[in-house]
């Protein structure tokens, strides 16, 4: 599996947890239009190699919570579109649907922390996307299990949380199915810990053995 380089921001805390700070993500589904039985396929853009935050790595498009944006749920929504619009060009029509569909928040072990929500909404038809040049670097639309794949073989950094939403799309045939299966889901915040030393430390998520009280 490709492991992505940390950033300048990603260095270890030693000391008390920073406080995640709001952020929000789109998972970016292609729409079907008149090739409806088209494969379900996700967004997802290169993090410029100068990032203080994930380097190099393949992303959903996202960003943290400006004051302009608003607070609460609503202001995480207007975040999530906005930074979409910034990062890849795409601009949801108001009034999109934006389904919650996951909420993951940093490990306390890293220094910059992030408590992401992620919405899945369906693309505009006719909007390829344009990585803005400075956050973003390269765009393209992957199969999830193709994105799996890739990462496994080396070819496509992305970081742990990415990995496991993918594996949650990957089973759906279309982008209609997934947005009908993830619609209205009750969502908890993930909060990965980490456990092992050195070589063998790896991430483990809640109800997983080993997870810390």
């Amino acid at each position: 599996m490709s492991q992505p380089m940390p950033g300048p921001a990603e260095s270890h805390n030693g000391g008390e947890p920073a406080t995640p700070r709001p952020s929000a993500s789109i998972v970016l589904l292609r729409r079907g239009g008149k090739h409806s039985e088209r494969a379900l396929e996700v967004l997802m853009l290169k993090r410029s190699e100068q990032a203080r935050f994930m380097p190099g790595v393949w992303v959903f498009p996202g960003g943290a919570v400006d004051a302009a944006d608003g607070e609460g749920e609503q202001g995480r929504r207007a975040c999530a579109m906005r930074e979409l619009a910034e990062e890849s060009g795409i601009e949801l029509p108001a009034g999109e649907e934006l389904a919650l569909f996951s909420r993951w928040i940093t490990p306390e072990r890293v220094s910059t922390r992030f408590d992401a929500w992620f919405f899945l909404a369906l693309a505009p038809a006719h909007t390829p996307p344009v990585p803005d040049g400075v956050e973003t670097t390269e765009a393209a639309w992957y199969r999830p299990g193709d994105a799996l794949e890739a990462n496994e073989a080396g070819e496509l950094p992305i970081v742990f949380p990415t990995v496991k939403q993918l594996q949650l799309l990957a089973p759906h045939r279309t982008a209609d199915d997934a947005l009908a299966a993830f619609r209205g889901r009750e969502v908890t915040s993930i909060l990965p810990k980490f456990i092992g030393e050195g070589t063998e430390m790896r991430p483990v998520l809640p109800g997983e053995p080993g997870y810390p009280d």
